[in-house]
Order: structure tokens, then sequence, then C-alpha cells
């Protein structure tokens, strides 16, 4: 057609065309983005991602794509679990109670042993000399610095424990939301 040939309705016709395969473009383009990220990919996550309406996520051409994206993440999780490549919520929540654990014996340790070189130095102080003291003092300098490296080094394992079981809490959360979707519907189509 050329120009003048053209109506108003031939006009938004196209405009609305090229507007709906610009946004259905921006969907397959979260969907990508959300995969490659490691995000749930959901109708409504892909919609918001995307800047789109429900109602487009939803529409024939698109959703096939995201029911696709979204079985392959469940596929990708099975099999992961499977494997045992990642640890359990359970598993990682026994890791933190244990290290929750050790970090409370490490306190109470670390407060005797404070409270003995208290009493210890206090017995040098009265039997040596200022030379003996200053390497005694710097003895005990490095033995309190190497005890807090030790807790600094647990506390950063406590917290990626912490992070890891957070994380799992996620999935596993999103896992179960997917699977409700899903039975959905199921429920629906039957």
């Amino acid at each position: 057609m050329t120009d003048a040939k053209r109506t108003p309705g031939d006009v938004l016709r196209e405009a609305r065309k090229r507007d709906s395969q610009t946004k259905r473009a921006k969907v397959l383009a979260a969907i990508d983005t959300m995969k490659a990220a490691g995000e749930p990919v959901t109708f409504a996550a892909v919609a918001r991602a995307a800047g789109v309406s429900n109602w487009l996520v939803y529409s024939e051409g698109v959703r096939e794509h995201i029911e696709a994206a979204m079985k392959g993440q469940a596929r990708a999780e099975r099999r992961t679990r499977q494997a045992g490549a990642s640890a359990s919520a359970a598993s990682l929540s026994t890791d933190l109670a244990l290290v929750r654990e050790e970090n409370k014996a490490l306190r109470e340790e670390r407060d005797r042993l404070k409270e003995a070189v208290r009493r210890s130095l206090g017995a040098q102080l009265d039997q040596a000399g200022t030379k003996d003291l200053t390497a005694r003092v710097n003895e005990l300098v490095a033995a309190v610095e190497r005890i807090t490296l030790e807790r600094d080094e647990i506390r950063a394992e406590r917290d990626e424990l912490q992070r890891k079981l957070a994380e799992t809490q996620d999935d596993l959360t999103a896992a179960r939301e997917a699977g409700r979707r899903i039975m959905r519907q199921v429920n629906r189509a039957t």
C-alpha cells in the first residue's frame, strides 16, 4: 500500500501490530534474562519484569514460552536435588545449629582463657620484670588475635550457612508455588 491509500484504520492496525510485537519481544527477553539469572519464572514475575499486562503473558504464543521455562526450571531443580548437588533445608538448619553450638563453646572457652590470663598475668606481675612482662603481653596479644580470627571465621561460616538456608527456603517456596499453579492449571484443564 502507498501512504496515500492508507486509511486511519490501517495506520492504527499497523501501530497495534508493531506494539504487540515489541511487547512480545520484551516478554521473551525477560524470560531469557530470568532464566540466566536463576530467578524463578512465573507469569506474574515475567509480566512485571517485561513491563507488560498480565493478560499478555497468558495469551497464546507467549504462555507456551513461559510454561516451557517453568518446566525447564522444575526439571533442573529436580536433577539438582536428585544429584545431591544442593543441601537440603534440614541439612543447612542442622549445620547452622552445630555452628551456633560451636560458637557458644568457643565464647565460653575464650572467657575462661581471658580469666586464666588475667590471673596468670597478675601473678607474673608480682614476680617478673618489665622485659619479661612485655614479652608475655605480646604472646597474650598474639593469642587473642588468633582467637579473634578463629571467631571471625566461624561467624563468616555461620553467615554463609544462614544465607544458604534463606536461599533454600526461598527456592522451596517458589517450587511449592509453581506446583500449586501447575495443579490449578491441571484441575482447570480436566
